[in-house]
């Protein structure tokens, strides 16, 4: 089985783009593997902080030998009055590197058959290989040397190997070779004899090339020395993805500091030791210990000055962390509401005092609106963003809310206030827990209207390179915490609020109503098309005002998921379509009058379909009642003339399809569906 493998080595690489990079690696030698009819079984990769790996498995040598047909000109320009070649046929024959008596006629066109030798596949890897890792993508790309080239980080070595043989590529000023690297204190040559004996290779030199295997080995043995003291280990995803993309060949040490240090919230000591150091905090019974696990790229076994560095950079830190809580809490927690004046929340929109205002009055809407306990969502929106003006918030900008709701509990607040203030933040990221309380759900959902607001109204839409403070995120969270926790909110009442309450004058209120509605509309169909089909969702959104009630959306597009497949949805679409077809553009209040009627399929059609009350049956009701009037509409269209010469009669018509159609409205918008 033919394997290749390209290793490209370089300086230490940022965290991130080690596994963003080794993806786009791999994505791009799938393509040009596809594009070149190259079938292949499979691609493996390796990554580490110096260094990212494929191995191509299971590919055939060379392209498939291919006969393309190529059309020409039409015959009378291909062939002169004499049947000769004219200068066209000539051309097109020369163009296609085919001899002229190869040309044949057809369909009034003459035609060529190419035969197209496949590529070997050493020709295909040499002239890509270089063009695709210069290609790649990724912040803060650097230039190095003399060289016009950019990557992440400097190219220092390169493997290319075509199973036991290598196979000569260049990468910027760097020509490959089989030769590796260890670990930085172990070796500078590492022999690389094909690519089934890579991993061994780097392993004996103390490099684990597999990140899923490094990520493993993290987890073990951090777990077998907590285990040596009684402990537990706190392994954040993100922390562990960081610390693995580090380090080639990870050993744990135990560190300690302080019992003092316990005495500040315990997020902020986590937060310390996890976020600012990178290290894994040790549990005992559900406390937090004053130890941590520090991982090192180290080879030995002499670890006394990695611990005493890490333990006095630590210490350091819970020492600025324990001098800022000590300052904070000197004062009432209540008394930094009034210092946010002196923050501004964005420019033309006033200070963060003047948003949290803001988020007062829309919270007290949305506690009347849910019936929810005014004084303590009140209560929590006063307090929400107190925390930013505290030294310790300043020092350690993600820990506002925690820290919040840390002072606001040693205020003496109540629970629900206390939970509230730390949970108005939530959810934090794309699949992060929402708010479990009503106060942090509405003090929430307020500030994050207001957020989204103001970006809008400073004409700062999100684009596909920007998205300005996060409107797209805190859009999906009102989503989310609205449909997931059922709250009767009526989005675009919100909405209107929020831009009255905006502190600027706004020349077009109804301009951004609709800009911000939109973009609402836009989010709530990305989050439901990730688990129903795309029209669906289309045509519930387009079928009505689906913000002003997500509970009820939510309920359409779980009801026409069901119902989708079934014979008596495509009966009833078609019979939807063939009204919306003819109304598509027409709109009344008129109800038909029967006075005007003179085909009996016209009262058929208005007497089986007025008794159908939208307003009071549920949705499978309506779907019922609906179905029941497929006949009526197929005999009105197969007997009644809608565009009649009468424009009265005509009118009259167009008025009945249209109250038909509004029916059908009730449910989606029918025109959307694929069917």
């Amino acid at each position: 089985m033919n394997k290749y493998l390209l290793e490209i080595g370089t300086e230490e690489l940022p965290y991130k783009f080690v596994s963003s990079g080794i993806l786009q690696l791999k994505s791009a030698f799938e393509k040009l593997l596809n594009e070149n009819q190259i079938k292949f079984s499979g691609i493996k990769y390796f990554s580490t902080p110096r260094r990212l790996t494929l191995i191509i498995e299971g590919f055939e040598e060379k392209q498939p030998d291919t006969v393309k047909t190529v059309k020409g000109p039409i015959l009378n320009i291909a062939y002169d009055e004499n049947g000769n070649l004219s200068k066209a046929g000539q051309g097109f024959a020369k163009k296609n590197g085919v001899d002229e008596s190869a040309l044949y006629k057809e369909d009034n066109y003459v035609w060529a058959k190419i035969e197209q030798k496949g590529k070997d596949i050493k020709d295909i890897l040499c002239e890509n290989v270089e063009k695709i890792v210069l290609k790649m993508q990724g912040p803060y790309f650097m230039r190095w040397a003399d060289l016009d080239v950019k990557f992440q980080r400097p190219i220092r070595w390169v493997v290319s190997l075509l199973n036991d043989d290598e196979l000569k590529i260049k990468i910027a000023d760097v020509e490959s070779s089989r030769y590796s690297r260890g670990h930085r204190f172990k070796s500078d040559k590492v022999e690389i004899k094909n690519p089934d004996s890579y991993e061994q290779a780097l392993y004996g030199n103390n490099v684990i090339a597999d990140s899923e295997k490094r990520k493993q080995r993290i987890v073990q043995t951090a777990k077998e020395e907590a285990k040596k003291i009684g402990a537990e280990v706190y392994f954040d995803d993100d922390l562990l993805e960081e610390v693995t993309n580090i380090c080639e060949w990870p050993v744990p040490v135990i560190c300690g500091f302080d019992e003092k240090y316990l005495s500040i919230p315990e997020k902020v000591t986590v937060t310390v030791m996890a976020v600012h150091q990178r290290y894994f905090p040790l549990y005992k019974d559900g406390k937090l210990l004053n130890r941590f696990i520090t991982i090192t790229n180290y080879i030995g076994s002499n670890f006394d000055n990695i611990k005493a560095g890490n333990e006095r950079v630590v210490v350091a830190r819970l020492d600025d962390a324990i001098f800022f809580f000590n300052e904070d809490t000197k004062v009432p927690f209540e008394s930094y509401v009034e210092k946010l004046k002196g923050i501004t929340f964005q420019k033309g929109m006033g200070s963060v005092y003047d948003k949290t205002q803001r988020i007062i009055k829309l919270s007290q809407y949305l506690a009347q609106k849910t019936n929810a306990p005014l004084d303590t969502v009140q209560r929590t929106a006063l307090l929400c963003k107190a925390d930013l003006v505290t030294s310790l918030v300043f020092e350690f900008t993600e820990l506002q809310g925690f820290i919040g709701s840390d002072y606001a509990f040693n205020a003496g607040e109540k629970k629900e206030v206390v939970q509230g203030i730390k949970e108005h933040y939530y959810p934090l990221g794309a699949d992060s827990e929402l708010a479990s309380g009503i106060e942090g759900q509405l003090v929430g959902i307020a500030d994050k209207i207001d957020t989204i607001v103001a970006v809008f109204a400073e004409g700062k839409k999100p684009t596909g390179s920007a998205d300005p403070l996060g409107v797209r995120r805190a859009t999906l969270g009102i989503i989310k915490t609205v449909i997931q926790k059922a709250l009767n909110i009526d989005l675009l009442e919100l909405i209107n609020m929020s831009i009255d309450l905006m502190p600027v004058e706004i020349a077009d209120k109804k301009a951004l109503f609709n800009d911000v509605k939109t973009f609402f509309e836009q989010r709530l169909n990305i989050y439901y098309t990730e688990k129903f089909r795309h029209d669906v969702v289309d045509a519930c959104i387009a079928g009505g005002n689906s913000l002003s009630d997500l509970k009820d959306f939510a309920l359409r597009i779980e009801f026409i998921n069901e119902k989708i497949q079934t014979p008596e949805f495509v009966k009833l679409n078609e019979a939807a379509n063939r009204i919306i077809r003819i109304v598509k553009d027409y709109k009344s209040e008129q109800l038909p009058d029967e006075a005007l009627f003179n085909c009996p399929q016209e009262k058929q059609l208005r007497d089986c379909t007025s008794s159908i009350n939208i307003d009071k049956l549920s949705y499978k009701e309506i779907f019922a009642e609906l179905s029941k009037t497929v006949n009526a509409i197929d005999d009105f269209f197969e007997k009644v003339l809608v565009m009649d010469k009468d424009e009265k009669v005509k009118q009259n018509r167009l008025n009945l399809l249209y109250s038909v159609k509004r029916k059908f409205d009730k449910i989606a918008d029918f025109s959307k569906f694929v069917i």
